[in-house]
C-alpha cells in the first residue's frame, strides 16, 4: 500500500504559497499529496506539476463542496454549477496525474434536512443523472470518481456502504466508487472491517483518520481489523491521513474542531505514517 497526506492537515486553500508542503510529504516519506481544489484560481497546474515531478510525489486530487457546487440541489443552476465545477476537478486531476477525484459530491456538504420520500426519490435521481455526467467526461480522460460516504451530522444523503452501494447502482458506471474513511464509518457503521469488504473492489480511495481526527493509532479505531479487511479485498489504493488545523478558523469551524489534536501538524503527519506502517505489516 501507498500512503498519502491531506494538504488539510497543514493549509487552506491550496496555492503556489503553499507548494513547500510537496516537499515536506516527501521527506516525512509519503508517496502522495491528496489536493484540496476549493478554489481553483489557486490553483496552478504547471507550477504542482514540475514540483510533484522534482520531488517524485503523487497528487491525489479531492473537491470541496460547498453550497454552489450542489448536484442535487432544487435549483437547476446549481446543479449546473456543481457539475462545472467537478469537470473542472477531473480537469485538474488529468493535468496532475491524479487518477481520481474524491469526495461528497453527490451534494452539499452540511446540508442536512428531513425529506419526504419523494424530496428524497427526487434528491437521489438529480445526483444519480449529473454523476453520469461527470462520470462519462472523467472517462474520457482515465479518471475515477471515489464518492465519500460522511456522518450524519455532515449530511443527509449518504451515510452508510450500503446507501453507498444503492447510489453507486442508480449511477451504473464504472469509473465511480468509494473513498471510505475511517472517521465517518466510525460513527455509522456497525462493524467498519464487514463494511469495508461489503464495498470491496468498489473502494477506490481510502482515508485513515482517528477516531477524533487526530494521529492514527491514538484513538480506539481498529486498526488491525481495518488492514486485515483491506488485505482480504486486495485493495492497492491510496491510504491517506485527512486531519485539519485550528489555525484555519473556516474550516476549523466547518469540521467542528475546536482544539488541536497533536501536538503540532508535522508530528500528526509523521507518527501517524509510522503508525499505519507498522499497523498495514500486521
Amino acid at each position: 500500500m501507498k500512503f498519502g497526506a491531506s494538504t488539510f492537515i497543514w493549509v487552506s486553500p491550496f496555492s503556489n504559497q503553499t507548494l513547500n508542503l510537496i516537499d515536506k510529504v516527501k521527506n516525512i516519506g509519503f508517496d502522495y499529496l491528496e489536493i484540496c481544489i476549493e478554489d481553483p484560481e489557486t490553483i496552478d497546474v504547471a507550477a504542482i506539476r514540475n514540483h510533484l515531478n522534482k520531488t517524485g510525489v503523487q497528487a491525489l486530487v479531492c473537491g470541496a463542496f460547498g453550497p454552489n457546487r450542489d448536484i442535487s440541489s432544487e435549483d437547476a443552476a446549481i446543479r449546473e454549477q456543481g457539475i462545472e465545477y467537478i469537470k473542472t476537478c477531473i480537469d485538474i486531476a488529468a493535468e496532475l496525474g491524479s487518477p481520481l477525484v474524491s469526495g461528497p459530491m453527490y451534494s452539499a456538504t452540511g446540508k442536512t434536512r428531513l425529506l419526504t420520500p419523494d424530496e428524497k426519490k427526487q434528491q437521489w435521481n438529480w445526483a444519480a443523472e449529473n454523476m453520469k455526467i461527470v462520470a462519462d467526461y472523467a472517462s474520457e480522460k482515465s479518471i475515477r470518481l471515489a464518492v465519500e460516504i460522511l456522518n450524519r451530522f455532515e449530511t443527509d444523503f449518504i451515510n452508510t456502504v450500503q446507501q453507498g452501494l444503492d447510489f453507486l447502482e442508480l449511477v451504473d458506471c464504472d469509473n465511480v466508487g468509494f473513498l471510505l474513511d475511517t472517521f465517518h464509518m466510525n460513527l455509522e457503521e456497525k462493524d467498519i472491517a464487514e463494511a469495508i469488504k461489503l464495498a470491496g473492489s468498489k473502494i477506490f480511495n481510502f482515508h485513515s483518520c482517528e477516531n477524533d481526527r487526530g494521529t492514527p493509532g491514538t484513538g480506539h479505531i481498529p486498526w488491525n481489523e481495518v488492514f486485515q479487511a483491506l488485505k482480504e479485498i486486495s485493495y492497492d489504493g491510496p491510504v491517506v491521513i485527512e486531519s485539519f488545523t485550528t489555525e484555519i478558523k473556516e474550516i476549523a469551524r466547518a469540521v467542528s474542531q475546536w482544539r488541536p489534536l497533536a501536538p503540532s501538524q508535522d508530528s500528526l503527519g509523521e507518527e501517524g505514517l509510522q503508525f499505519l506502517k507498522k499497523a498495514v505489516l500486521v
